[in-house]
């Protein structure tokens, strides 16, 4: 990459404004690992396919593999670290998927939990039908889906009772 043009990227991760020098064609998944240093953010096909690099762009999912760091410039990123609110505690997702054992190896753990985060704002009580659909995006090679199922439904039950709807 020697020669390339780098630019300066800055956007919100997390909720704190940062930003990093970087080459036009840097993948959002590599700028958030390799130059923010936030390593939560797993790349498994770099396809778009598998959904590991799931992250929150503005509140929606996205593909981190497949989105240029310099389109996410300006924008609200939030990666599985920045999913728990800042006393320290998971977030009801994180706890439901803890809870459920929804989880074996964990690699695509980060990318479910920010789909599943996403999903439960905009249906906060869905059925296993949309939860399967909204799943649909993430695929996971260990659990079955039958924990990540009942984890998200446990996950909506932990959102109502504290009815912070986060």
């Amino acid at each position: 990459m020697s020669g390339e043009p780098v630019f300066e990227i800055t956007m919100t991760v997390n909720g704190v404004r940062r930003g990093a020098r970087a080459p036009a064609r840097r993948l959002l998944s590599d700028f958030l690992r390799h130059d923010l240093g936030l390593t939560g953010t797993h790349v498994g096909c770099e396809h778009g396919v598998c959904g590991c690099c799931t992250v929150l762009m503005d509140g929606d999912p996205v593909r981190s593999c497949l989105t240029l760091a310099i389109t996410a410039a300006g924008h609200e990123i939030t990666t599985v670290e920045g999913l728990a609110p800042g006393d320290g505690e998971p977030s009801p997702v994180q706890r439901a998927f803890q809870e459920c054992h929804g989880l074996q190896c964990g690699f695509c753990t980060p990318g479910f939990l920010c789909t599943v985060t996403a999903l439960l704002r905009d249906n906060p009580r869905p059925t296993d039908e949309e939860v399967l659909e909204g799943i649909s995006g993430n695929l996971c090679r260990c659990t079955g889906y039958q924990n990540i199922v009942a984890s998200v439904h446990r996950a909506a039950e932990l959102i109502a009772e504290s009815g912070d709807g986060s």
